[in-house]
Parts: structure tokens; C-alpha cells; sequence
């Protein structure tokens, strides 16, 4: 008996790992509320695109990434089971060629780090237990980290004679951002998602 528990034990590790990276996966395609829907989704993440499709047991079907940034994929299984793979090193990433995964039997989730390397290649993978799955997608962009690196504004002694001028060494007081950057920021989340739609219909 003493052979047995101790044969078994690397498996019941493994499992274990298994079972946690799954219950990990499940809890972020959750969010934080617990449902899985839009209304659970952090106020820092921002909604950049709903992905539909379906697939055929045993297919990919392969979308590609180009926004920069760390970005969360919150895929649900409408019908079928299909899994979800990640990579920033091929653009057809399989079960055998990934850098992230979620592959359960329940919503998938993976959260795309800011250092990747874009485009980013996303497969997502037909189970063959089904005939044919139907999977919605959601792209969002988390702008934890970027708010979290933003100094907050408030009041504060400005820079003395002198200070903040010029040089703009330690002491220059930090400036609110002008209009035309805002601009530019927006711009470009919608000309990412434009470049996303298009690079699914073509």
C-alpha cells in the first residue's frame, strides 16, 4: 500500500495544478461580481470588441490581436466547448504551440500581458466531443496598470521661483495632459478596434 500512495502522489500533484489553473481560469472569465457578464467587468476595463463564431470539431479558428497593452479575453461556450490559445511568437497558435491557454469546460479566460509582442496570435479551438461549438468572445483593455502609474492630481505647493522651468528636473509640477492627447488616445482604441474588425473579415 505504501508503494501505491507513493506512485500516486506526482499524479494527485498534477491534478491538483490542473485543478487550480482551471478554477484560476473560470474565477478571471468571472470577473469579480461572479456572473461571467458585462456588468461584472472592472470599471478599468475598457469593452473593445464582442468576437461571435463558430467552429467545426477539431478546427481553429484564428483571429489576430494589434492593440497594445494588457488586454483580458473572456471567451463563454454558447454551444460545444471551445478552448482558447494565445501566443505572441506565431499568429496560429494550436494546442501545441502556445504561449497562454484556457482550455475548460467552462468559460475561458486569458489576460494578454502588456509585454507581448503584437500582433498576438489567438486560436480558438473547436473541442471534438462536439460536433460543432459556438463561442462569444469579449476584448477588453484593463487600464488598471496605466491609471495606477498616473500621479493623482490634486492640490499641492507649486514649483517656487525658479523650480519647474526650463530644465524640468525634480522639481518641475507635474501638467495635465493637453485636450489633443485625449484625442489621440481615443483615436486610437478606435482605430484598433477598426483594424480588429477588419482583420476578421478579410
Amino acid at each position: 500500500m505504501a508503494a501505491r500512495r507513493g506512485a500516486a502522489g506526482p499524479w494527485g500533484r498534477a491534478l491538483l495544478a490542473l485543478l487550480a489553473a482551471q478554477a484560476a481560469a473560470v474565477a478571471l472569465a468571472r470577473g469579480p461580481g461572479g456572473g461571467g457578464g458585462d456588468d461584472d467587468a472592472p470599471e478599468e476595463w475598457l469593452l473593445l470588441h464582442v468576437v461571435q463564431g463558430q467552429i467545426g470539431a477539431g478546427n481553429y479558428s484564428y483571429l489576430r490581436l494589434s492593440h497594445e497593452g494588457r488586454v483580458v479575453l473572456r471567451m463563454r461556450s454558447l454551444r460545444g466547448d471551445a478552448d482558447l490559445y494565445v501566443s505572441d511568437s506565431t499568429l496560429r497558435p494550436s494546442f501545441d504551440d502556445y504561449a497562454l491557454q484556457s482550455a475548460t469546460c467552462g468559460p475561458d479566460a486569458v489576460a494578454i500581458p502588456a509585454h507581448f509582442r503584437r500582433p498576438v496570435g489567438i486560436g480558438v479551438y473547436g473541442h471534438p466531443s462536439h460536433g460543432e461549438s459556438a463561442f462569444e468572445m469579449k476584448v477588453y483593455l484593463d487600464r488598471s496598470e496605466e491609471r495606477a502609474a498616473r500621479p493623482e492630481a490634486g492640490p499641492g505647493p507649486g514649483p517656487g521661483p525658479g523650480e519647474g522651468e526650463g530644465e524640468g528636473g525634480e522639481g518641475a509640477a507635474p501638467r495635465p495632459a493637453p485636450p489633443e492627447e485625449e484625442d489621440s488616445l481615443l483615436w486610437t482604441v478606435l482605430l484598433g478596434v477598426l483594424k480588429l474588425v477588419l482583420e476578421m473579415l478579410f
